[in-house]
C-alpha cells in the first residue's frame, strides 16, 4: 500500500480522531521558545506540552528553533508545522499521532537576532533546550570555554548564533520573568546552565537580571533514528505521508523542579513529575538504568552480540543484571517516594528488550571513560565505604576493561570510540596482556578512576578475578555461570 496524501492542515480532517493533534497549529500563542528541533524534543517535551494545553489550556505554544541545519525546519514549514510520532514496540504494534503544538519556527544560524527578539518577548515565559552538551560550551570543570568567536558573540561584536550568546543577548533586553529549562541529559543541569549564563553575562559586562530561574530536569525516552522503513510505517499508521516523523518507545518520563516565575503549562496533567528535588531521580536513572545499559553493552559486545536486545537474550544475562540491581545498586539508592529500585530496574530491562529500538552494543559502549564515573564508579565507591564488595559491579567494570582491549571473545575487532582512546591504548601497549596487567594499567588512569578506587586492593583483586574468568571462559559462559 502506498500513501500519497501529504501531511498538512488540509489532511487533518481525514485522519482518524486518535491520530489528529490535540492542538492545531495557530490555535495557541507562543509561550515557550525551544532551542533544538531534533527528534527527542519532538517526541518528548512537545508531546507533554501539547497534552497539557489540551487538558488545562494556556498560551503555551512552542516556537521551535533549529540551531544550524534547515532540513527539518523546511520540511516542517511545508507541513504547516505538523509532524507525527510513531510509537513502536508496544503490545498494540505501531501507533502514530500528529502533533500540532509548534506555534512558530526559527533558525538561529540564519536569523539569530529574530531568535533573540523572540526570547526577549514578554509573551515568552519559558526557554527549553535540547541542544546536546557540546552546545553549552562548558569544559569538564564547568567553566565556559571562551574563544574569540564566542567572546565576540557575547559582547555584540558578532551575530549571537551560539546557545550562550542567544540567551545572554536576550536577557540583556528582557524585562519580564523567564525560566530557562535545560532538557538535555546533563546531571544537575539547572545549576550548570545557570553557571554558564552567569559566566557569559560577565563576559558581556552584565550580571544576572532578577526573575530568571534555572530549574533542573530529568528526561527519559528512547528515540531511535528514523529509517526509511519508519517513514513507510509512519505513513501506514497515520494514513498520510509525513516527511519528518519521529520514532519513540512507549515509555516516557519527565521530572521537573517546579520553579517557574512566569508560569508554566500543567505538565503534571500530562504525566510529568513536578518536584522540589530532581537529584534522587537522576541518581536512580544513572545507576539503575544507565549502568545496566552499559553492562549489556560491554558484556554483550564481548560475547559477539550486535544489539542490546540480543545481549539480553544471552543465557543468564537477565539473572546477572537482576543481581547487579538488587545486590549492588539498590543498597546505594534512596529512591523517590513510591518507587522501588527493583521495579524501576525491571522496567528498564523491559525497555532494553524492545527490538524495535535498534540500540547497538557498540553504540551504547561509546565514551566509556566519560560515562563510567557517573554510572558505575559511584556504586562501587558507596559499597566499598559500607565494607561490602560489589561483586557484580566489578564484573561489569572488568567487562569494560576487556572491551577496551579492542577484541571480542571470538577475536573480532571492537571499536574504542572514546575521548581517551589514545591514552587507553598507550597504557595497554605498555602492560602485559594478562588479567593483572590489564587491571593495573587501566586503574592507573587518573582521568577515570579516583584515587580511592585505584588504590583499593580488595577491589583490584576482584577485578583481576573477573578479568581472568572473562579471559578463560568468555563473556557468554561467564554470564551463564553466574546468572542462573
Amino acid at each position: 500500500m502506498t500513501v500519497t496524501t501529504r501531511l498538512g492542515l488540509a489532511a487533518l480532517n481525514g485522519l482518524a480522531p486518535d491520530r489528529r493533534p490535540a492542538v492545531r497549529p495557530g490555535d495557541v500563542r507562543s509561550g515557550i521558545v525551544h532551542l533544538g528541533l531534533g527528534a527527542f524534543h519532538r517526541a518528548h517535551q512537545a508531546i507533554y506540552t501539547e497534552t497539557a494545553v489540551a487538558v488545562a489550556g494556556g498560551d503555551w505554544g512552542i516556537l521551535g528553533v533549529a540551531p544550524r541545519s534547515r532540513d527539518v525546519l523546511d520540511k516542517l514549514r511545508a507541513q504547516h508545522r505538523l509532524y507525527s510520532v510513531l510509537t513502536v514496540g508496544g503490545d498494540g504494534g505501531d501507533h502514530a499521532r500528529t502533533v500540532g503544538i509548534l506555534s512558530g519556527l526559527g533558525h538561529a544560524a540564519g536569523d539569530p537576532y529574530g531568535v533573540v527578539a523572540a526570547i526577549a518577548d514578554p509573551g515568552i515565559r519559558i526557554v527549553t533546550m535540547t541542544v546536546t552538551e557540546k552546545a553549552y560550551r562548558l569544559g569538564p570543570d564547568g567553566r565556559l570555554l571562551l574563544d574569540d568567536d564566542l567572546r565576540a558573540q557575547l559582547t555584540g561584536a558578532a551575530p549571537p548564533t551560539s546557545v550562550p550568546a542567544l540567551l545572554v543577548r536576550a536577557l540583556l533586553r528582557r524585562q519580564a520573568p523567564l525560566t530557562v529549562l535545560c532538557c538535555d541529559n546533563l546531571q544537575n543541569n539547572g545549576p550548570r546552565i545557570r553557571g554558564m549564563v552567569e559566566q557569559a553575562l560577565e563576559v558581556a559586562g552584565a550580571s544576572m537580571p532578577g526573575g530568571v530561574e534555572f530549574p533542573a530536569s530529568m528526561v527519559d525516552r528512547i528515540v531511535p533514528a528514523t529509517s526509511a522503513d519508519h517513514l513507510r510505517r509512519a505513513a501506514l499508521a497515520l494514513g498520510v505521508a509525513d516527511s519528518v516523523p519521529v520514532v519513540a518507545e512507549p515509555f516516557h518520563q519527565w521530572v521537573i523542579e517546579d520553579r517557574f516565575p512566569g508560569g508554566r503549562p500543567d505538565w503534571a496533567a500530562a504525566g510529568a513529575i513536578m518536584t522540589t528535588d530532581v537529584a534522587p531521580w537522576e541518581l536512580l536513572k544513572l545507576r539503575a538504568l544507565n549502568s545496566v545499559h552499559s553492562a549489556c553493552a560491554y558484556l554483550g559486545a564481548l560475547a559477539g552480540r550486535e544489539m542490546i536486545a540480543e545481549a539480553l537474550e544471552l543465557p543468564g544475562m537477565g539473572g546477572l543484571l537482576r543481581r547487579f540491581l538488587l545486590e549492588d545498586i539498590a543498597p546505594t539508592i534512596d529512591p523517590p517516594a513510591g518507587v522501588t529500585v527493583q521495579r524501576y530496574g525491571e522496567t528498564a530491562l523491559e525497555r532494553f528488550a524492545n527490538q524495535e529500538l535498534g540500540h547497538r552494543t557498540h553504540q551504547v559502549a561509546m565514551d566509556g571513560s566519560q560515562k563510567l564515573p557517573h554510572r558505575l564508579l559511584g556504586t562501587i565507591a558507596d559499597r566499598r565505604r559500607e565494607g561490602a564488595m560489589p561483586v557484580w559491579a566489578a564484573l561489569v567494570l572488568a567487562g569494560w576493561m576487556r572491551f577496551a582491549r579492542g577484541y571480542a571473545d571470538d577475536g573480532s575487532v571492537l571499536p574504542l570510540d572514546d575521548p581517551l582512546a589514545g591514552r587507553i591504548r598507550e597504557v595497554l601497549a605498555g602492560a602485559p596482556d594478562t588479567p593483572q596487567g590489564l587491571v593495573d594499567a587501566l586503574l592507573g588512569l587518573s582521568e577515570v578512576f579516583p584515587a580511592g578506587i585505584a588504590a583499593d586492593a580488595g577491589l583490584r583483586t576482584e577485578l583481576i578475578r573477573w578479568s581472568g574468568e572473562l579471559a578463560r571462559h568468555g563473556a557468554a559462559a561467564t554470564i551463564a555461570a553466574v546468572g542462573r
